[in-house]
């Protein structure tokens, strides 16, 4: 039996069932083979179907090419043509994937993603206003906050961009949304490889297609996760910056990327208070990846940082986005240790936690030995705490933070080696046990607190034992880089020892400027969180930052409760913290608003279509009853 190219073009292959012995047509039609001469037959075959579907795969892509160059999304009839085009590759994908290169698949998604946003805005590019419909299609948000939009419109017009945004400012959402129109996949340099498995589970929860490349993965989870990527499937890959150098980086070289984004880029500055030597491995990132874009974020960073991330990264001509650092949802108190009034600190804590029975909080120790005794006794007390430090294994390590981020317990005692990148958004304090080593480090801890917007106590106890503490650590340490550290030291002990508002100090030394705070320090509204503590044991309802939110709510704490705890529970079911749920400010505003219908509950800040889809029907019944 002789086949010829002619005779094969009539019976193509779609289908080569080895075990039946058959081989279904295009029309439809099985054949079955003679047993004997079907080998060689169904080879030659087999070989010219893998040519013929690929040049029918490259005949439709550089149609569709040629008729998108010259679009006109104003045209019915030019829309209609597009999307039977897209959806004849899409069939094509379906039987034969390995015909489609990664460049006709990264190519695809653009072209189906720009058209779904000119199809909704009635323009031929994403837009301001498009941008925003995605915002809520994809997050359940109706508008932007101060500097994710600017940032986000220089990633689409291909600009490197640094932005230096306080924590909870949405610095995430900057290259999130942008990974949604740019077609191709996004990079993120993520420093903790423990934080990934919430970054990506955030973005498989509104719908984005997200994955993390690190050593926790078994060779085939790696080998699968590489092979989707190249085949287009994923729209952000995380990866640590150690992993670039190591087998991550060589898993994702060649890949077309659309975007690179760092986060926590004042690591790579030597003069900022958390040098990383893994970050420098990221000098040369444009040269590398085929000058990407280059979106570097961080939630502080003095001039001379800023100045150097943006060397270091060989960053061209970006734009800088410069936020405000006033978190006015942050009360900050500062207690000298031993000051008039003030009981030892560890009593201090166990007060101050027990008046927030219920909340998440997070208590910093400087050393590992504090860090263990304070969580113990918080726990000899009846408070649910665990402690995190880097003296503990990664079991121990990764079991506190599942606890803390799930709300299986309500306070995480930690050395500074816990909180980097904390993405839970419910934390209502943080005390410090001890004083930190830098403004730029103490803002940074304070700012895990109030993510979501409402209010929080910010509260530390300081000493010149600390200051001493710190300067001990530098005795080895190069005389530039001592000298450094403990003028910085004794900045953050200027700060906390003055009469001047916190927030007015932190801001001026991080550059910025403005008027005192008139309500979220001590210094301005002469509120005491210890004397606060001290009634509430005597039954009276403590002035805590977050109290105060609930007296000011327009809602009974009974619902806001019954909303808490079936998110809890369908969380739980997910095995997802519960704030991929819904965060708190969405289940605040349910209560408030009391939603009745699926379209009424669209409307709540946080509700997008997928997560409605997911969860309505459950919060609906809650609200209704």
């Amino acid at each position: 039996m002789r086949a010829n190219k002619a005779t094969c073009a009539f019976d193509v292959v779609r289908i080569l069932d080895y075990r039946q012995r058959q081989i279904r047509t295009v029309t439809g039609r099985p054949k079955r083979l003679r047993e004997g001469r079907s080998g060689a037959f169904e080879m030659r075959l087999t070989l010219f179907f893998v040519a013929e579907n690929q040049s029918r795969v490259e005949r439709s892509y550089a149609g569709l090419v040629k008729e998108w160059a010259a679009r006109d999304l104003s045209s019915t009839e030019f829309v209609t043509n597009i999307k039977h085009n897209i959806a004849e590759l899409r069939s094509l994908y379906r039987t034969e994937p390995t015909a489609f290169t990664p460049a006709i698949v990264e190519t695809l998604r653009t072209i189906g993603t720009q058209l779904a946003i000119a199809e909704t805005s009635g323009t031929s590019a994403p837009s301001a206003i498009s941008v925003k419909d995605l915002l809520k299609r994809t997050f359940g948000y109706d508008s932007f906050r101060p500097g994710q939009e600017a940032i986000i419109d220089a990633v689409l017009s291909n600009r490197d961009c640094l932005g230096v945004m306080p924590t909870g400012a949405g610095k995430s959402l900057t290259y999130q949304l942008p990974a949604r129109v740019l077609g191709r996949t996004t990079l993120v340099l993520s420093p903790l490889v423990a934080l990934m498995k919430d970054q990506v589970d955030a973005m498989n929860a509104v719908g984005i297609r997200a994955t993390a490349l690190n050593a926790t993965l078994t060779y085939e989870e790696k080998r699968e996760r590489v092979s989707k990527l190249r085949r287009g499937e994923f729209e952000i890959v995380y990866i640590a910056p150690e992993g670039l150098e190591a087998s991550s980086g060589n898993a994702i070289e060649g890949l077309p990327l659309a975007l690179i984004a760092v986060d926590e880029a004042h690591c790579i500055s030597q003069w900022g208070h958390d040098f990383r030597p893994a970050y420098r491995n990221l000098v040369g990132l444009k040269e590398r990846f085929g000058d990407v874009p280059i979106l570097a974020l961080t939630a502080t960073a003095t001039p001379e940082v800023m100045r150097d991330i943006v060397a270091q990264l060989g960053m061209r001509n970006p734009l800088v986005e410069r936020g405000s650092f006033f978190r006015k949802n942050l009360r900050i108190t500062s207690y000298k240790k031993a000051g008039d009034g003030v009981p030892p600190v560890r009593e201090a804590i166990r007060r101050l936690v027990a008046a927030r029975k219920g909340e998440s909080g997070i208590v910093y120790c400087l050393s590992r030995k504090s860090t263990e005794a304070t969580a113990d006794y918080l726990r000899e007390n009846g408070i649910r705490a665990v402690a995190y430090h880097a003296g503990l294994d990664a079991t121990d390590r990764a079991s506190s933070q599942d606890a803390f981020r799930c709300d299986d317990v309500d306070v995480v005692v930690a050395t500074v080696a816990f909180g980097m990148g904390v993405d839970k958004p419910n934390v209502r304090y943080v005390i410090h046990r001890d004083m930190p080593r830098s403004i730029e480090g103490y803002y940074q801890e304070i700012g895990r607190a109030g993510r979501d917007g409402h209010p929080s106590d910010c509260i530390v106890f300081y000493s010149w034992a600390d200051v001493m503490s710190f300067d001990r650590f530098d005795n080895d340490a190069p005389k530039e880089i001592a000298d450094k550290n403990r003028a910085q030291t004794r900045e953050l002990f200027a700060l906390l020892d003055g009469t001047q508002c916190r927030h007015q100090a932190l801001v001026r030394y991080l550059g910025d400027r403005m008027d005192p705070c008139v309500s979220s320090c001590d210094q301005c509204d002469g509120l005491d969180p210890l004397a606060a503590a001290a009634s509430a044991r005597k039954g009276a309802v403590p002035k805590t930052a977050a109290r105060k939110r609930e007296a000011d709510a327009p809602y009974e704490s009974t619902l806001l409760l019954e909303l808490r705890t079936l998110r809890k529970k369908l969380a739980d079911r997910r095995k997802v913290p519960a704030y991929l749920v819904f965060s708190d400010a969405t289940l605040f505003a349910m209560a408030e608003e009391r939603p009745q219908t699926l379209d009424a509950m669209l409307r709540i800040s946080g509700v997008g279509p997928k997560k409605l889809a997911e969860y309505g029907a459950a919060f609906l019944a809650v609200l209704r009853d």
